[in-house]
């Protein structure tokens, strides 16, 4: 694993169309084989991390200027299940400047992704004869991102999107206590054509974008954010006081927030995800330490049908319900990562406990085909992919500073400062994004 990425994406935060996400050099190779190297261990004085490019198919990185530490990714219409390389994903994220009159909101193209891996014949290949030729396929394969600014009050908490009405909607939450709903639609049209894109920065210097709709009814800022899958426009926002606040949309093209918040944290809503199959149904984690179910069809007071207390040892920070079975896996402040199976929630004990992150956890996110797949990141810069179907064997040979390990791990992820958030690509599978300190992720493992 590495804090030293070999492919470098670089793009300013001015009003620039295509910035090449530009590669670095790699390292020395040592003549003795590297050693697989595990979060913790110190490191002497003549070693260095560097990135075993062997483990992943694709590895990016970028950055934003202001660092972005919510993003969603963009479902776009290059299909699903999609392999073949180079690859393009659609992004939108939201800054946290220094000046917030400085925060943006950036809908983001990264195309021209290509695979990290070379070739067996590319590897095999000695001859050097070519090499105008070679940097010529070099400079073709490097990655591009594109972006477009809206202008957003105050720095951006947290941000998600999702298609409505033949649209794509972004909800972001600002620090200054208000959640606003933005068409992000001319925006994903400008970034795949230049002439667009320019006409676009020509026309919001005078006439900025506004949102859809603003709610400034929470008594705080938050972080709790999510779009109904089951029912199109349908929202839940969470805030730092304890509230949660249902939003309907309405035949008006705006929305219906109702002012009465559900009733039941005693503390601050840290995530908020709705359920994959039941319109109605909502789950919510707190730094009261809780995880609660929610059922929005009842009265705001009557609604928590189901809590497990004392979820973790301190606050609550992510949740991820499960696509395909039964399962909410959540992550805390005190570095666990624990599965909830639904059928056995009034028990309050959790099916499945992992204690590998040596910091808060601070996202988690199940993949959306494989119902025992799914990724944590944490404060130790770490990412870690798991496999809850992996089971160890007594009879394996096991490497003794690996036994500690819990088998279902598959892969760490590192080379990122405080990771805040990740998410798996739906339409491209095992590609996945992490947002941090330093900037964004976009790779595919071997694992996965």
């Amino acid at each position: 694993m590495s804090n030293e990425m070999e492919d470098q994406m670089e793009a300013s935060s001015s009003d620039s169309e295509d910035e090449v996400m530009e590669e670095g050099e790699e390292g020395d190779e040592d003549a003795d084989r590297p050693k697989a190297y595990l979060p913790g261990q110190p490191l002497k004085e003549d070693e260095q991390l560097v990135c075993d490019q062997s483990a992943y198919v694709m590895l990016h990185q970028a950055q934003t200027g202001a660092p972005c530490l919510s993003f969603d990714v963009v479902n776009d219409n290059l299909g699903n299940d999609r392999h073949e390389f180079p690859l393009t994903a659609y992004v939108v994220a939201g800054t946290q400047a220094t000046s917030a009159q400085l925060n943006n909101i950036l809908v983001i193209k990264m195309s021209n992704l290509h695979q990290t891996l070379k070739a067996e014949e590319d590897e095999e290949s000695e001859d050097d004869d070519d090499d105008d030729e070679e940097e010529e396929i070099d400079e073709a394969k490097k990655p591009l991102m594109t972006f477009a600014f809206i202008k957003h009050q105050g720095c951006v908490n947290r941000i998600r999107s999702t298609s409505y009405m033949n649209s794509v909607l972004a909800a972001s939450w600002s620090e200054l206590g208000r959640v606003d709903i933005w068409n992000i639609t001319q925006q994903l049209q400008a970034v795949d054509e230049p002439a667009l894109l320019e006409r676009y920065n020509l026309d919001t210097v005078s006439e900025p974008v506004k949102p859809l709709y603003s709610f400034n009814g929470h008594q705080q800022e938050g972080y709790g954010l999510d779009w109904c899958p089951t029912e199109p426009g349908v929202l839940a926002s969470g805030d730092c006081r304890r509230d949660v606040h249902i939003w309907t949309p309405n035949q008006g093209g705006t929305w219906v927030v109702d002012q009465r918040p559900l009733v039941g944290h005693t503390d601050s809503v840290e995530d908020i995800q709705w359920s994959p199959n039941e319109r109605h149904v909502l789950a919510t984690c707190s730094v009261d330490k809780s995880i609660r179910i929610w059922d929005t069809r009842a009265a705001p007071h009557k609604a928590c049908m189901l809590t497990a207390e004392n979820a973790h040892q301190s606050d609550v920070n992510v949740i991820s319900w499960n696509n395909k079975e039964p399962f909410i896996a959540s992550g805390g402040d005190d570095g666990f990562l624990h599965i909830w199976d639904l059928r056995q929630f009034s028990n309050k004990i959790p099916v499945g406990t992992f204690k590998h992150h040596t910091a808060p956890v601070t996202s988690v996110e199940w993949h959306w085909s494989e119902p025992s797949v799914l990724a944590s990141a944490g404060e130790d810069h770490q990412v870690a992919l798991w496999d809850l179907a992996v089971e160890r064997d007594d009879e394996e040979v096991v490497d003794e500073e690996l036994k500690n390990l819990p088998p279902q791990l598959l892969f760490i992820h590192q080379g990122q400062s405080d990771i805040k958030e990740l998410h798996w690509h739906k339409q491209i599978p095992g590609v996945m994004m992490t947002t941090a300190l330093t900037g964004f992720n976009i790779f595919k493992t071997i694992s996965v």
